[in-house]
């Protein structure tokens, strides 16, 4: 919102707005019927008021009558006035006076609620509008605060309103509401798709001006509302937008699909049922591909990770699992329109992600917040021949946005990083001060039923500086600290790492926010645990440097045997720590916001001032005391071959795993690369191999890999393969890969 934007801009041209929607969507002449926009307005209110179940059943018939008291209560209570609409909604009341103006609509349009088209009620309604519009959204105010209210919130909430009981809105007032309306989101506000008009917002924009076209009839506004659409859906390479990858970003530099991208996927669903048929039917098939590859990967038991949630993490406790209701509720909406296929795996996904939900239950929440949801969804899971699908097993990693998720049966983990690219975190609208660190390598896990680990109150009263896996200057930061909407940037350009789609190694140059922090962190992605190395820690703030092994939101006990080498969290999992530091332990109660949440938390203390600091220690999700206690008596399992701030990595026999981050060109046990990169090498032990390679930098116009080990030949090459040399050794040669934005790429391999 508040920030640089990226450069590519949508231009009409000389022939300006008009003539670029006419060359898109030709506008039908003056004497046609206006039948389209009846069929698009009832439309509107099936989809977006709800249709998908009998509102005679229950639940549906109590929940219905339930709207219908809470409308008559909104009416009753209605005291139009100079300074409020209601009087405990004091003006301008930018939320919550147009949501209850909503509210009051849908049960007018909706069956079962006892008012059921009452005019009364439209009236009242109409009337609300009205004084609403006068005196906080007249045509001659000045927009001051958040640019959002005025050209997305309010429009949006009260032309919803209008559109719903548009028989009962006198045209006098539909007139000055279209004026207030064409005041603050003109046409020209989507000519050009930069600064605020990206993304998630133009999509927001672009409902606002179907929804302005709906209540007078307007063709030529309905075709500009779908043909702006059209920059949103094509891959982009920089700011806001899907990438390759999978990453979604807003703000330039935030990955968003747990917010922004949720609302842009929920606004696209409506945008794509509302329009189907229509003349203005919006037929790019970008977004079903992005359900997949951009929103699934960060779903996990029903919950939106918080990693890709940025500021809004801080709104409220369980926001995550709101979150994934709703990227449950666009995906089955967003089924309606999809082809067959994509809508058969969507319903299998949902239904398994429905079926492992808690806190509280998907379909339990749904019939209390989303009536048409819970119909679709109560569908499916009743549904035999839908099968309900498991959560995926392998890897994801998402450099554009310095993401990764790791998946095996029992838990799952997800990290987040920072980069030159991508910001330590969001902080705005007073939102989020003190996630300062949430870019510093914090790695979030799940085992089986913690899946409100992060959800119930832990962003209010978590340690700020001690979020699990990052490394961080103790140094005291203030809130805000790094500037607001994503300006929390560093210098840092290898970050990413290299996977197969089953293991993965992951890196991160770590350059601290506000401090002299450097660091050299990775992470390798392994079946039953995740191995952590830390070196080149080196800092000048004249404070302690701390690694926090983990800070679990719990009251479990904590066993730490200090001669074996190993911790355990009973319930939760276990930890390996092979060498020095030592261990440090704390349990505590911490108090926010009168919400008091008790903690664990386990760290490394590198000292004051650190130079070339290291660490290294094993991460087992989900272990018991005596698969961490075995894990810990076996120093073979996972040998470190090298932990500089040249390269890291380590290589894992059972497995057939060797993962190396060359932070510079070198040498790490059997491999060698010829500039910074990142190496992924797997044995499944049928006598094949593959090597992955990455340039998480994207600078390299080549690259050399040489693998120590005798190779009778490449079975599986790569367009960008320029050199491949068999025998005692391996030597891969590879193009230019400072254009294929940080992806890996795989050969693969017979083993002499």
């Amino acid at each position: 919102m508040h920030g640089p934007r990226r450069r590519l801009v949508l231009q009409f041209g000389a022939v300006g707005v008009a003539g670029a929607v006419g060359a898109l969507f030709p506008t039908p002449p003056a004497h046609t019927p206006d039948t389209s926009f009846t069929v698009l307005r009832r439309r509107w209110r099936e989809v977006t008021a709800g249709a998908a179940f009998d509102p005679s059943a229950e639940p549906y018939r109590t929940r219905l009558a339930e709207l219908g008291a809470v409308a008559a209560r909104h009416r009753d209570t209605m005291a139009p006035a100079a300074g409020s609409l209601w009087p405990d909604q004091p003006f301008p009341s930018f939320v919550a006076t147009p949501a209850r103006l909503r509210a009051m609509a849908r049960a007018y349009v909706l069956p079962g609620t006892g008012l059921t088209g009452d005019a009364g009620l439209a009236g009242a309604v109409a009337r609300g509008i009205g004084h609403y519009r006068e005196l906080v959204y007249p045509a001659t105010a000045r927009e001051v605060g958040n640019w959002w209210h005025w050209q997305i919130g309010v429009p949006r909430a009260l032309l919803d309103a209008a559109v719903l009981i548009e028989p009962h809105l006198p045209e006098p007032e539909s007139a000055a509401l279209r004026d207030s309306v064409d005041r603050f989101v003109p046409e020209r506000r989507l000519a050009r798709y930069s600064g605020t008009s990206t993304a998630a917002n133009r999509v927001d924009l672009c409902t606002v001006t179907l929804l302005r076209a709906m209540l007078r009839s307007d063709h030529a506004r309905a075709a500009l509302a779908a043909s702006a659409l059209a920059p949103v859906f094509p891959l982009v390479g920089e700011g806001d937008g899907f990438y390759r990858d999978g990453s979604f970003i807003q703000h330039t530099s935030i990955p968003y699909q747990g917010a922004y991208g949720a609302t842009l996927l929920s606004a696209l669903a409506t945008l794509f049922a509302v329009l189907r048929g229509s003349p203005w039917e919006v037929t790019s098939t970008t977004v079903f591909d992005m359900v997949e590859r951009s929103f699934a990967p960060f779903v996990h038991d029903g919950f939106c990770m918080d990693l890709v949630r940025g500021r809004s993490v801080a709104r409220e406790p369980f926001g995550d699992h709101r979150r994934g209701r709703e990227i449950a509720a666009s995906i089955l909406l967003l089924g309606d329109t999809a082809p067959v296929a994509y809508r058969a795996r969507w319903h299998s996904m949902v239904k398994g992600w429905a079926g492992r939900s808690a806190h509280p239950p998907m379909l339990d929440a749904a019939e209390r917040h989303d009536l048409a949801f819970h119909g679709r969804l109560a569908a499916i899971l009743a549904d035999d021949s839908i099968p309900a699908a498991e959560e995926p097993v392998g890897h994801r990693l998402f450099p554009m946005s310095a993401r990764a998720v790791h998946r095996e049966p029992g838990w799952c983990a997800a990290l987040s990083m920072a980069s030159e690219w991508i910001g330590h975190y969001e902080y705005g609208n007073g939102e989020n001060l003190r996630g300062w660190h949430t870019g510093s390598g914090m790695l979030y896990w799940w085992a089986r039923g913690h899946g409100d680990q992060y959800s119930d109150s832990f962003w209010s009263t978590v340690d700020p500086y001690r979020l699990p896996g990052t490394t961080v200057s103790t140094r005291r930061l203030p809130d805000g600290a790094g500037g607001a909407w994503g300006d929390t940037r560093p210098a840092a350009r290898w970050v990413g790492g290299a996977t197969d789609g089953r293991y993965a190694t992951a890196g991160q140059h770590l350059l601290g926010l506000e401090s002299t922090l450097a660091a050299f962190k990775s992470w390798v992605f392994l079946d039953d645990a995740i191995v952590c190395l830390g070196a080149g820690i080196t800092a000048a703030d004249s404070v302690p440097v701390e690694t926090v092994v983990d800070n679990r939101r719990t009251t479990a006990a904590l066993t730490v045997d200090r001669a074996a080498g190993f911790a355990h969290l009973a319930g939760h999992g276990g930890y390996v720590l092979p060498g020095a530091p030592p261990l440090r332990t704390l349990r505590e109660a911490r108090t926010a916001s009168g919400v008091t949440r008790r903690y664990v938390t386990l760290w490394l203390d590198h000292g004051t001032d650190p130079t070339a600091a290291d660490y290294v220690y094993l991460l087992l999700p989900g272990a018991s005391p005596a698969e961490t206690r075995a894990r810990a008596a076996d120093p073979g399992w996972a040998r470190v071959l090298a932990n500089s701030a040249v390269s890291q990595g380590v290589h894992v026999p059972s497995l057939g795993v060797t993962a190396v981050n060359f932070w510079q060109p070198g040498t790490a046990g059997p491999l060698t690369a010829s500039a910074p990169c990142a190496v992924l090498v797997r044995e499944p032990g049928d006598g094949t191999a593959t090597v992955t390679v990455s340039d998480p930098r994207r600078s390299l116009t080549g690259l050399t890999v040489t693998w120590n080990r005798p190779v009778a030949g490449v079975t599986q090459a790569h367009p960008l393969l320029t050199l491949a040399t068999a025998g005692p050794a391996l030597t891969l040669g590879f193009g230019p890969l400072d254009g294929r934005e940080g992806a890996s790429h795989t050969v693969g391999v017979r083993l002499a």
